[in-house]
């Protein structure tokens, strides 16, 4: 059945194309995000494993949503690590960096995820895609101000 809802099929596929590496971005910081609340250590572990929990459990919720649109656009959404890897800017952690490093690695991933997000909002706009914009802007807050919390963390 074909979709009639204001966009063109052209403008959906590329509307969804973005959207599946905003969801491959956010599953890779929430598996990082994770790990590191796993495996934090050192004076601020109680802050940095609470913190991260509250990070990757926010994403948890947010990787639904996005594949969720990405569906109501009518194309598929990624759902595997072979797809999210290859779609994602963001790497998966190997090692067990330092307290620090994981704060400036999450650093780092919030900001890649807040630059995917508004790389596809130029599109969605040019489309009159809302209800993608409305997602997209909850989207770059929340990342904005994870990246602001995580920075302060940080010694300058």
């Amino acid at each position: 059945m074909d979709i009639n809802i204001g966009i063109s099929e052209v403008n959906r596929k590329a509307i969804a194309n973005g959207l599946s590496q905003l969801l491959a971005d956010s599953y890779i910081l929430f598996l990082k995000t994770h790990n590191y609340h796993w495996n934090v250590t050192g004076p601020m572990f109680q802050t940095l494993h609470t913190m991260f929990e509250e990070q990757y459990t926010e994403l948890f919720t947010a990787v639904d949503e996005i594949a969720e649109r990405i569906r109501a656009l009518g194309e598929k959404a990624p759902g595997s690590f072979q797809a999210f890897s290859q779609l994602s800017q963001i790497k998966e952690e190997t090692a067990t960096p330092t307290a620090e490093e994981m704060i400036k690695n999450l650093i780092l991933g919030q900001e890649a995820v807040t630059k995917t997000a508004r790389e596809i909002s130029k599109i969605a706009g040019e489309a009159s895609d809302e209800p993608t914009l409305d997602l997209l802007t909850q989207r770059m807050q929340i990342h904005e101000k994870n990246a602001w919390m995580l920075r302060s963390l940080i010694a300058h």
